[in-house]
């Protein structure tokens, strides 16, 4: 069992490896951010502090085809034991709020669909912003809502390099990061296997990333990974901040 595990593990890496090739060579989609690479500052940059009335504002674009989906706004409503931060969209209209306890930790992460309360909180960002940083994360959530069901929920995030980056809002000095979540359990209980995968330009100036370019794909009963259902494959822009 322990070696049909890792050889699955395996499997699925090459997958996410292999992913953004074949996107290329198949459709006109949304261009992997281009940053430079300017090495580990020193000092360690320090994180922005949260306080009532922070906004970061997001232009949200459908990777596949490059289309504008919506533009979301971001703003911090509460600074205490949690930290709450509102969020809507145009189009959307109003979104599930963010909740970190403490900064910096995901107690509600409703970036994925659906919104994950986490027990224990997780990492929003690397805990230290070094290269080289890697862990692996195991923990469980429930969907807001139904507090009498735990899926389990496992993250391995990598830091890759420090760049300087250009978005909309200007540019930034952001540590890009890299999430993986292969093995977690769906509250949909017709998915019997599922892999989300993200990059994420991280700004300590701003306290909030400025790019964040997510995936997700499962498969159901019958079905294999050569052919896999998509989750949406959203890449989210800074816009403006304050």
């Amino acid at each position: 069992m322990a070696t049909d595990f890792i050889q699955v593990r395996h499997l699925l890496r090459l997958f996410l490896l292999t992913l953004p090739v074949f996107l290329v060579g198949c459709i006109s989609s949304q261009p992997f951010p281009q940053g430079i690479n300017v090495g580990q500052p020193i000092p360690q940059p320090v994180v922005r502090a949260p306080k009532a009335g922070q906004e970061w504002v997001y232009q949200v674009r459908n990777v596949f085809n490059q289309e504008v989906v919506d533009t979301v706004t971001e703003r911090v409503v509460s600074v205490g034991a949690e930290i709450r931060i509102s969020r809507s969209g145009v189009k959307a209209g109003p979104l599930p709020d963010e909740i970190q306890s403490p900064w910096g930790y995901l107690v509600q992460d409703p970036h994925w669909s659906t919104p994950q309360k986490f027990q224990p909180a997780i990492p929003a960002w690397p805990v230290t912003l070094q290269l080289g940083f890697d862990k692996f994360y195991k923990t469980s959530y429930q969907v807001p809502g139904y507090p009498d069901k735990n899926y389990y929920w496992g993250l391995d995030m990598t830091a890759i390099a420090w760049e300087q980056i250009q978005v909309p809002a200007g540019k930034f000095l952001a540590l890009r990061y890299h999430n993986e979540a292969p093995y977690f359990q769906s509250d949909d209980l017709f998915r019997v296997q599922n892999i989300r995968d993200e990059d994420v330009w991280f700004s300590p100036e701003i306290g909030r990333w400025v790019i964040r370019r997510s995936s997700g794909q499962y498969i159901t009963l019958g079905v294999s990974w050569f052919n896999p259902y998509w989750e949406d494959f959203y890449q989210w822009e800074l816009v403006s901040w304050k």
